[in-house]
């Protein structure tokens, strides 16, 4: 059976169609874990293949993926918007930044030791249900017309609108690969919030870096708001917050990466048809409040391949209903200006152990420990908004162009 490239007509148990984070990894834990022949369909070379991108995560131990990750954290740091600094150490758990590139470099060369696996370059046009399974057409780099016949379809291709939701932000932001002429950066430290750039009139701002090195360090600016910046003003930020904020003295620029994500409580439908599932961010694993995807994906992946292994065709929920539940009164707050969104996160993280705070963005808290978090919020607010929250219309709202990058 071919590997990548061209590809005749063929049936598997399994099509994903879309090589990002989300179908790199179920097409991995699938033919790792059971005996499933699987046909990833990606774009070939060309406009339709997204740049190289970043994402991060964090755990408590040897990952799957730690062969790939470009650097990791023990420590994390929040600047709020008055200058004070909360430096936390959040052990066992470690932060990681895998690149895009090295992730499929890695995923790749286990699909090529899978005898099941199969990974074919071409644009999908149509996925649709038959009588047995699902139908995938594709046309090939050489104009060929491919059909592609599977008992399941897996598709993380972006959705062309998002679903109807009360509150919609945008994560959006630009980030510089930056190298200094001097050493200026920790790299057991990594900044999630920096909260002393100027915020904008609604929504919040701050920026993010990430130490690859003492002089190398990927540097973002970073709004959750409802309308994209220009890049033009994207770059007059950055270069505010390197040379003002962190003066970093003299840099050059190696690389940049830009990216919008959907802040949404909408409700992702996970089923396209009978045997046509949604994945990734398509399905609803962007958790609403932070931006954070790929750990949500991992769990998707798994809980898929275990579901297939035992007979069954699903895809679980990426987040669970109280996380979403508190995701929506969240956003809501943020997006009528109940609450100071810098003011909000940096008193989490002053306030809970750190540990239990990144288990908590991750969903993994209990009813108990969520009720504690609960209380070390602005309650007033909080509960005007809880209140509020489920007799709010769903409106369509414009779907954002959709990025991947840095979660």
């Amino acid at each position: 059976m071919s590997r990548r490239g061209d590809a005749p007509d063929a049936a598997s148990d399994v099509v994903i169609v879309g090589g990002g984070a989300s179908g790199l990894s179920l097409a991995q834990h699938l033919t790792a874990t059971t005996p499933t022949t699987v046909t990833l369909v990606e774009p070939p070379d060309g406009p339709r293949r997204p740049p190289e991108r970043t994402w991060c995560y964090w755990d408590d131990g040897a990952g799957d993926f730690d062969e790939a990750v470009a650097a990791s954290w023990s420590r994390l740091r929040i600047h709020g918007a008055d200058g004070d600094r909360i430096t936390v150490d959040p052990s066992p758990l470690r932060y990681h930044m895998l690149r895009s590139t090295a992730f499929e470099r890695l995923a790749y060369s286990r699909l090529d030791g899978s005898p099941g696996a199969r990974v074919l370059r071409a644009t999908a046009d149509t996925v649709r249900d038959t009588a047995d399974g699902a139908e995938v057409r594709c046309t090939a780099p050489d104009g060929r017309t491919l059909t592609l016949r599977a008992r399941h379809v897996f598709d993380s291709r972006p959705l062309p609108a998002l679903p109807p939701a009360r509150t919609q932000l945008l994560q959006h932001f630009r980030g510089w690969f930056v190298r200094t002429d001097t050493d200026r950066f920790d790299p057991e430290v990594a900044d999630l919030m920096d909260f002393r750039v100027p915020q904008p009139r609604h929504g919040l701002a701050f920026g993010y870096v990430l130490p690859l090195a003492p002089d190398r360090a990927l540097v973002e600016y970073t709004e959750f708001s409802r309308t994209p910046l220009t890049t033009t003003a994207y770059e007059a930020a950055l270069g505010h917050y390197c040379r003002e904020i962190l003066e970093l003295g003299a840099f050059t620029v190696e690389s940049a990466e830009q990216g919008v994500i959907p802040m949404t409580d909408a409700r992702f439908p996970r089923r396209a048809g009978s045997a046509v599932f949604r994945i990734g961010t398509a399905g609803g694993a962007t958790r609403p409040a932070t931006g954070y995807t790929f750990a949500a994906v991992q769990r998707q992946s798994r809980a898929i391949a275990a579901a297939l292994r035992d007979g069954r065709a699903l895809v679980p929920r990426p987040h669970g209903r109280r996380a979403l539940a508190m995701d929506a009164v969240l956003l809501r707050a943020l997006d009528t200006g109940r609450i100071d969104g810098p003011g909000f996160f940096t008193g989490l993280f002053r306030r809970v152990p750190p540990e239990r705070l990144l288990r908590f963005l991750d969903g993994d808290t209990s009813p108990r420990e969520e009720w504690g978090i609960g209380l070390r919020t602005p309650i007033g607010p909080m509960l005007r908004t809880a209140v509020e929250v489920p007799f709010l219309p769903r409106r369509t709202h414009p779907a954002p162009r959709i990025g991947e990058s840095r979660r």
